[in-house]
């Protein structure tokens, strides 16, 4: 039993993750390499039904469970992981190596979890790893966006495990089941914190705060792994739930929306996120087979060429020290091979003929229609001329074709590049062999991306969105804003909660330990005398011969320090009550 335990796909990352401190920094970047392929040969090698069970207590744990759903997700995470790695090559530092084996393990865990329990477990230390990436920038403002990021992902999973708990209660049964039609607090509990994860507004802005905080390279990690976990779980548990493809939808536009006012080249890129996940979970949410293969093959889709985005964005900010318009522009001539890569990705996530996003976004819309959601359809459609507009247009007109800022650029590390290259490529062969992802999609596809209407139709928004951007070019100029999100809702009363709880605290205890301090040093002045000190020794010594009159100052302990420690054991039970 124990030898199967080696087929679970997540554990060449957890080990490697272990093993990589302990080797040569020379070492670390190669090796990296070698643990997400294993994880991968491990995912394309595992049979349909596989099971992986232990037992724990009086449950069972599934801690792997195969099938074509969580395959699609754990060939991507693996092969993402691998790509990240060439990406970060150059990078030495073992705490992000360390933080991004972790982390992709942890996503890769969540796919072929079968329980609750495990799933939950990899979950939150999926949040613990992520949050590493974005500290690891150490600016205060990382700093306090990776606090931020990591305080949202530890409530929305104590949303989750309060489900679960909940769920078990009721059902005695740790597996996870679909929660669709169940209407109970357990399943409600258990979608927000899986909604919080996809970054479903209003509960979104940690992702659109954190990525563009983040390191250049984790950056890259971050947008392929806990978003798209997320989804995993809502097609396994909530396919089919109405109320996601209201959601999805208005995540779609939403996204748009702010990618357009933001004036930082990863912020736009994190809004985008929060847009193509609305197509996924406006996928799910419609759950008929097509809806939900178009779901999984978007999220496969999106995992490639929001990675190459990143990297491209990453190139810029490597190479100039900013990823904000307001001082970018006249790139093109220095940077033209990240220019061309990084259309690739742009040229994809608009839906351009031949590109992967072309073949699954139009899945999804096409499953609308079939579905007769026709408003939802005319949206998801409409979304696209804003996706288009802000990563096609705004970022590469502002950033490479901008006016010239006569920036000093250095020269990349040449991995950085390899790594766009690899992708790249896969975006192009996968929308050129629609079949290559298709054959791996859960349900059997009998789609076709490549008819006249869907060109047709892909081409008059395209054509209409470029005429539109021409005509209002001189209104797309960078400004040093700042845009505001539903984050302003808690990061406002922030200040006023730290002084009220924080530093009243604070206080509370610098009194107490004055106090402390005070009462110990009169103690140790009364006590420096010797003379004094060796009389009160032999009045309170019973074998003492001579007996001396005792001086209860002495040993009588301050006043401050009596109060000081019963205020110390008031504040110390208040705590308890409070955790308890």
């Amino acid at each position: 039993m124990w030898s199967d335990l080696f087929t679970i796909p997540a554990l060449p990352m957890i080990v490697g993750a272990i093993i990589l401190p302990l080797l040569p920094k020379s070492l670390r970047s190669t090796t990296f390499l070698l643990f997400p392929l294993i994880s991968l040969a491990i995912v394309w090698t595992l049979p349909d039904g596989t099971l992986v069970a232990v037992e724990f207590m009086r449950y069972t744990l599934i801690v792997c469970k195969v099938d074509q759903l969580s395959r699609v997700f754990g060939i991507i995470f693996a092969f993402i992981a691998f790509a990240g790695g060439i990406y970060s090559f150059h990078i030495r530092e073992t705490g992000q190596q360390v933080a991004a084996l972790v982390y992709a393990g942890c996503a890769i865990g969540i796919t072929f979890a079968g329980d609750l329990l495990t799933l939950v477990m990899f979950w939150e230390l999926m949040a613990i790893a992520s949050a590493y990436l974005v500290w690891a920038r150490r600016t205060a403002d990382s700093e306090r966006a990776g606090m931020r990021y990591l305080l949202v992902h530890l409530f929305g999973g104590s949303m989750l495990l309060g489900g679960i708990l909940l769920h078990v209660a009721e059902t005695g049964s740790l597996e996870i089941i679909r929660l669709s039609e169940s209407g109970t607090l357990a399943s409600w509990l258990i979608l927000g914190g899986v909604a919080l994860n996809a970054a479903v507004p209003p509960l979104h802005a940690w992702l659109a705060d954190a990525y563009p905080r983040a390191t250049i390279t984790g950056a890259v990690f971050l947008s392929a792994f806990t978003t798209k976990s997320a989804v995993y779980v809502l097609a396994r548990m909530f396919p089919g739930m109405e109320i996601l493809l209201i959601f999805g939808v208005i995540m779609t536009l939403y996204g748009v929306v702010f990618a357009v006012l933001a004036n930082d080249i990863r912020e736009v890129l994190a809004y985008h996120i929060i847009s193509q996940v609305g197509y996924m979970v406006a996928g799910i949410g419609i759950g008929t087979e097509m809806a939900l293969n178009g779901a999984v093959a978007h999220a496969y889709s999106h995992i490639l060429y929001k990675a190459l985005l990143f990297m491209g964005a990453g190139v810029v900010l490597h190479t100039t020290g900013t990823s904000k318009f307001s001082g970018l522009g006249g790139l093109a001539k220095s940077q033209p091979v990240t220019l061309w890569l990084f259309m690739v990705g742009a040229f994809s996530i608009s839906g351009f003929p031949l590109f992967n996003g072309f073949i699954s976004k139009s899945m999804i819309v096409s499953a609308a229609g079939e579905a007769h959601v026709d408003t939802a359809m005319l949206l998801l459609m409409l979304a696209s001329v804003g996706t288009f507009l802000s990563i096609g247009l705004k970022i590469p007109a502002l950033t490479w074709f901008g006016a010239d800022r006569d920036i000093a650029v250095t020269k990349p590390p040449v991995n950085m590049h390899v790594a766009m290259v690899v992708v790249a490529v896969l975006c192009f062969v996968y929308g050129v062999v629609p079949s290559l992802l298709y054959n791996m999609l859960p349900y059997s596809v009998t789609y076709e991306p490549y008819t006249a209407y869907h060109l047709m139709e892909t081409v008059q928004i395209l054509v209409f969105t470029f005429v539109a951007f021409w005509m209002l070019r001189s209104k797309f100029v960078s400004h040093p804003t700042i845009t505001l999100d539903t984050d302003w809702f808690y990061r406002k009363p922030a200040g006023f909660l730290r002084r009220l709880v924080v530093d009243s605290l604070g206080q509370v205890f610098d009194w107490v330990e004055e106090k402390i301090m005070i009462g110990v040093k009169k103690i140790a002045i009364r006590a420096r005398n010797p003379l004094t000190f060796a009389r009160n020794l032999q009045a309170v010594n019973p074998a003492s011969s001579e007996r001396a009159d005792f001086d209860p100052d002495v040993y009588r302990p301050p006043a401050e320090l009596l109060i000081a420690l019963i205020l110390l054991g008031v504040v110390a039970l208040f705590g308890m009550i409070v955790l308890l």
